[in-house]
């Protein structure tokens, strides 16, 4: 059976902060008033690129977030947006452009909360979601605008600078696939493309397997949800990536380095949400992942 998710179409998307300084900003999301003031903005600006957009309820979730809690496999914020904007009551006079904030106190609900832990980079990212029976045609007009045209107005760039208090270098809207693009290419330039076939098998493609075998990188398999890393001892590491050196030190030096590539691997891995588990592999083989 389909799910709500499934039959009613969704396009999202994200307005990416770039902030002036890295750091943690002084507030983690709009207050609700900013956030409803927000909504419009993006409304306003996204039609001009999609005329349609006016056809289409419009749900913001003014908290800022890491790229990585954005991406993660079934899309948990923007999902969470999804039915927040599903339970807004509708009083039947056309489409609504609701903006979802911080209380009287600042304080954002657990479900909608960014991850302190992820905080501190210079590109955070507030999700919205548009929705309703134009949205088909407004995704295809966005998916094909955004990348090129999609500056955000002046006054909403303000708006948001003034909301979570940082200074801001730079803003604009992206769709989720624009994001998805961006941040392949960001892993390749970090050397950490075998890392993205993973990632993107995950979330993209959850139901299929992916390996990475390929020496000097660690052995990892992704399956049924979670990836799975060949814990090798020094024996078994240098059998599988160092045959033929004898040399003590570049031995040690080597299995420091692969240590150190499968502790990345798993950070990135769990900051995107997909659990890792370490699984022992004596015979440095992909025999100890099934």
């Amino acid at each position: 059976m389909n799910s709500r998710k499934d039959v009613i179409p969704v396009f999202r998307g994200l307005v990416a902060v770039e902030l002036r300084e890295a750091g943690q900003a002084a507030n983690p999301a709009l207050s609700s008033v900013s956030a409803g003031d927000v909504a419009a903005m993006l409304g306003r600006d996204l039609a001009k690129l999609a005329p349609q957009v006016t056809d289409c309820d419009l749900g913001l979730l003014a908290v800022h977030f890491d790229p990585a809690e954005v991406l993660r496999p079934g899309w948990p914020v923007h999902a969470a947006l999804e039915d927040l904007l599903q339970r807004m009551p509708n009083d039947g006079f056309g489409a609504r452009m609701i903006g979802f904030g911080a209380d009287a106190e600042g304080n954002v609900p657990e479900p909608l909360r960014a991850d302190p832990d992820c905080a501190g980079g210079v590109l955070r990212v507030m999700p919205f979601v548009l929705r309703g029976a134009a949205v088909a045609a407004v995704a295809e007009a966005l998916e094909d605008a955004l990348f090129d045209r999609g500056m955000a107005g002046a006054d909403l760039a303000l708006a948001l600078q003034a909301g979570i208090g940082s200074r801001v270098e730079h803003m604009r809207y992206q769709s989720l696939h624009d994001l998805l693009a961006m941040t392949a290419m960001q892993y390749q330039h970090a050397g950490l493309e075998p890392l993205w076939a993973l990632l993107d098998a995950a979330l993209l493609a959850p139901e299929t397997t992916c390996m990475i075998d390929q020496p000097p990188e660690p052995l990892v398999r992704y399956a049924d949800g979670e990836v799975r890393i060949g814990m090798l001892d020094a024996a078994a590491w240098q059998q599988r990536n160092a045959v033929g050196i004898t040399d003590r030190a570049q031995l040690t030096q080597g299995f420091a380095m692969f240590e150190m590539r499968q502790r990345q691997y798993a950070a990135v891995l769990r900051a995107h949400g997909v659990p890792v588990q370490f699984v022992h592999c004596p015979q440095a083989d992909a025999s100890c992942m099934d």
